[in-house]
Parts: structure tokens; sequence; C-alpha cells
């Protein structure tokens, strides 16, 4: 369940907090399959289980940047900002890939709100999203998400 916030200016009042987890998800290879297919990133590690199984990591990975786009899954369940007009993705920085993310796994995103601070008729916030794999003891992604939101 996100963590709600009934207005922009009340991130800035919950800056170093944890704001949750997103649900878990499980990456199957026809996931990334369709990744592969949409970036034309079809590296044998990632779309062929029976070459992948005498690979180094003994099965199929997703791809880094398929992780990483899970965020934008992930970030509504962790937060909600209400009572705005717009909600606008600015960027991400500190962007780490610490571990693969082998096909069958489950990941979810954790959220922790970074900063927050009033910028051009809006509030900009910059929330990490660490990327768990279930059992994993190394997150698969960690991301300083950067959002900008402007009230209603």
């Amino acid at each position: 369940m996100s963590r709600v916030f009934p207005t922009p200016s009340a991130l800035l009042d919950a800056v170093g907090e944890h704001l949750g987890s997103s649900e878990w998800l499980e990456i199957d290879q026809q996931r990334i399959n369709l990744f592969a297919d949409a970036t034309g990133d079809h590296q044998w590690i990632h779309t062929d289980p029976e070459r992948a199984k005498d690979g180094p990591f003994g099965k199929c990975i997703a791809h880094g940047y398929l992780t990483l786009s899970l965020v934008n899954l992930f970030l509504p369940q962790i937060i909600d900002v209400q009572g705005i007009s717009m909600g606008v993705n600015v960027g991400c920085e500190r962007i780490r890939f610490p571990a693969p993310v082998p096909v069958g796994s489950r990941v979810r995103g954790v959220g922790e709100l970074l900063s927050a601070e009033e910028l051009k008729g809006g509030v900009q916030s910059v929330v990490r999203v660490t990327i768990e794999i279930e059992g994993g003891d190394r997150p698969a992604c960690v991301v300083d998400t950067i959002s900008r939101y402007f009230p209603a």
C-alpha cells in the first residue's frame, strides 16, 4: 500500500522517512523477451535459455534497464502525492545494478524520501528506490528518482 501525502508540500516534513514497499513481481521469460523486442537487446544472457544454462548465471537474467524501468510500476505503489494538477518525472541520479535478476525471481521496490524542496511553483522530491530480489542478499537496482509535483 502506498504512502499517501495529501499535498505536495506534505513531502517537506517527511524527508528521511521510509515510504514502504511495492507488491512483489515475478520476472518471467516472457517479460524479458518483450523488453528485448522493445529495445532490440537480444543478447543471449537475456533471451536464450538453452545457451544461458551454461553461462555465468546458470539461466537467463533480466536486462538491467528492464529492472530500472520497473521503478515506474513500483513508484505509485510506494508513494501517492494527492492534491496535484500534475506530476512529472524529472530524471534519475545514482543508478546502480548490484545484482542480476535471474528469470523466475520476484522483485519489489522499497522507497525512501531523500529530499524535498519547493521549486518553480511545486515541490521536487528525490526518492531512492531499491529493487530487492526476494531471498537475495544484494539489491537488483538502486536509483534515486527525481519527481516534481504541482499543486492543484
